[in-house]
């Protein structure tokens, strides 16, 4: 089966976006942001990833004070419009929904729609409808056909049609920001104008690529025409969606408003905000102020060490949530002694598990299950895990010949993620009773990246890794991967390579969508495979927090779209 992988350059260009924000974990108030799919995901901190600790600026920043108790806003005397106020970190590398692939997302997804929207997993119904109304596929898994929802309206009086729908599929599978999540596709026909029928190269499951975070966004034909006669057309501030909310304005770096679309197919009651005001606000005490002073509703992040205030206060709900986002560790197994499975199952023993979570992650997470993370396709509690056990890792220690350790580890971090920065002196530390010598060494990301691509048997010994799908399917992305083998790896930083891993992940690839029973059980040997030969260490699935003032109402956390804090559209106050 052909791959196709992100080009390097926005992968490099979204890790130095992402390093900028911080911490590493789902951010306080803020869901996961962090990619996968038929190819890759960005690595290393989601771009304005969630941060479950504060970035590094604000963690100098005295602590606030415990939050005081928040009214709902008082309604007006007269019928102005009812306004919405948040404080957000995201901000805007483009206002093109094609190349889009970065923190606007967070906005993208309030303005343009999918043709479906996948559910969190705890969802009776897998996906809900939204420009498409049903859809349905061949046996073989090679033809979807969806049929469009009627009387669609993009923003700027366009009518949804299965052209459009040709248009914007087609213009993000050549020029899109996530192109290579439309590696499957071949052709698209429009049989009608509400049918679109989609012609795959092989089977792939399309529900889920249409339904991405990326890449998926349905555009008015008339934009797309004139973003092709200009390619700055959408940075003007332009916009082109059938989404509830249009763009209003727009002040770099500063704010965003929002206005409700009044033709939205979705309809309108009195309930919902007519306008949403987003300042982008990147320090986590700043907003906390904001929030505590009533100057905004919502925020995206707060200082970590003042969460249990907010639990505590009676005016606020404070949701924790599994998210989108995982750390592993690669093992690089061309280098004595890693590639002695023995040596890597020992220092698989010998890792602090639950305190790299209570240290690295202030609590903020839970033991991984090999690189998929809880909730999304293919995670499986039959996958084994490794428990803190220096007794059997001295005896494997001694078994691989290095009873007294006596060898020198190299272990790579991003110096921008706080996260790897303090649960890194706790490998340190551990495999340092085992006789290992670990340097750390922080390196900025790209530069982590290159060393590792560029010389891999004399890369860095272990490489420490943030990671995300781009879509919900973390088989296709986060085990092909960071751990299929081929001539020329992408993710794959261990350098492992096992025909028989290889064969299990490329037949539950191609087994997802006609036989998921059988894929699910050929990905979980397949994880499995991965925890008994050990190229690479599963710290860590990071949660997500959030604060939302008890006046706020209808929201609803979905960890298939981490970099989409807020649907507008579902809020609400009585």
């Amino acid at each position: 089966m052909r791959r196709y992988l992100i080009p390097i350059t926005m992968l490099l260009l979204l890790a130095l976006v992402l390093g900028a924000c911080g911490g590493s974990q789902p951010a306080a108030t803020q869901a996961p942001a962090e990619q996968p799919a038929a190819a890759t995901a960005p690595a290393e901190q989601p771009t304005e990833a969630p941060a479950a600790e504060p970035t590094k600026e604000a963690a100098k920043e005295e602590p606030t004070q415990a939050p005081t108790p928040t009214e709902a806003p008082k309604e007006e005397a007269t019928t102005g419009p009812k306004v919405l106020k948040i404080a957000n970190t995201a901000n805007i590398t483009t206002w093109d929904p094609i190349k889009s692939f970065s923190t606007e997302a967070a906005y993208m997804a309030n303005m343009y729609e999918q043709l479906l929207r996948i559910n969190p997993p705890d969802a009776d119904e897998k996906f809900t409808p939204l420009l498409a109304e049903s859809w349905e596929k061949s046996d073989d898994g090679t033809v979807w056909t969806f049929h469009l929802r009627k009387g669609v309206k993009f923003h700027d009086g366009e009518p949804l049609t299965s052209e459009a729908v040709k248009m914007s599929i087609e213009a993000a599978a050549t020029r899109g920001g996530a192109s290579f999540i439309w590696a499957p596709l071949d052709t698209i026909e429009t049989p009608d104008d509400y049918t679109v029928v989609f012609n795959l190269k092989y089977a792939a499951p399309l529900d889920l690529i249409a339904s991405s975070l990326y890449g998926a966004w349905i555009v008015s034909p008339k934009a797309l025409k004139a973003a092709e006669e200009n390619p700055d057309y959408f940075e003007q501030g332009v916009e082109a969606g059938t989404g509830p909310y249009m763009l209003e304005s727009y002040t770099p770096d500063q704010e965003i408003l929002f206005t409700k679309f009044d033709d939205y197919w979705g309809g309108w009651d009195d309930k919902k905000f007519d306008k949403v005001l987003v300042q982008i606000v990147p320090e986590a005490v700043t907003q906390q102020q904001m929030l505590e002073g009533g100057e905004v509703d919502l925020v995206t992040r707060i200082p970590q060490e003042n969460y249990d205030a907010f639990r505590e206060n009676p005016d606020y709900q404070v949701l924790t949530e599994p998210s989108f986002f995982n750390y592993v560790g690669f093992f690089n197994t061309l280098r004595p002694p890693l590639d002695n499975v023995k040596v890597r199952q020992a220092l698989s023993y010998a890792t602090p598990y639950q305190d790299i979570i209570d240290i690295g992650a202030k609590g903020l997470g839970t033991q991984s299950r090999g690189p998929v993370p809880k909730g999304v396709w293919p995670w499986s509690e039959k996958v084994k895990q490794y428990t803190y056990d220096m007794d059997k890792a001295r005896q494997l220690m001694a078994d691989a010949g290095y009873p007294d350790g006596g060898f020198k580890l190299v272990l790579t971090y991003a110096a921008e993620n706080a996260t790897e920065e303090a649960f890194a002196p706790l490998l340190k530390d551990a495999w340092g009773e085992l006789g290992v010598d670990v340097e750390l060494k922080p390196m900025l990301f790209n530069q982590q990246w290159e060393w590792a691509k560029s010389d891999p048997p004399n890369a860095q010994d272990v490489f420490l890794l943030l990671y995300w799908p781009t879509y919900s399917d973390a088989g296709a992305d986060n085990l092909w991967s960071m751990f299929h083998s081929s001539e020329k790896p992408f993710f794959n930083l261990s350098y492992w390579k096992n025909e028989k891993f290889d064969q299990l992940v490329d037949d539950a690839i191609a087994k997802t969508v006609t036989d998921p029973e059988t894929a699910q059980q050929e990905y979980i040997e397949a994880m499995n495979l991965l925890v008994d030969e050990a190229p690479g260490l599963f710290f860590f699935d990071t949660m997500a927090i959030f604060i939302i003032p008890n006046y706020i109402k209808g929201f609803q956390y979905n960890l298939n779209y981490p970099f989409v804090q807020y649907f507008f559209y579902d809020l609400y106050t009585e």
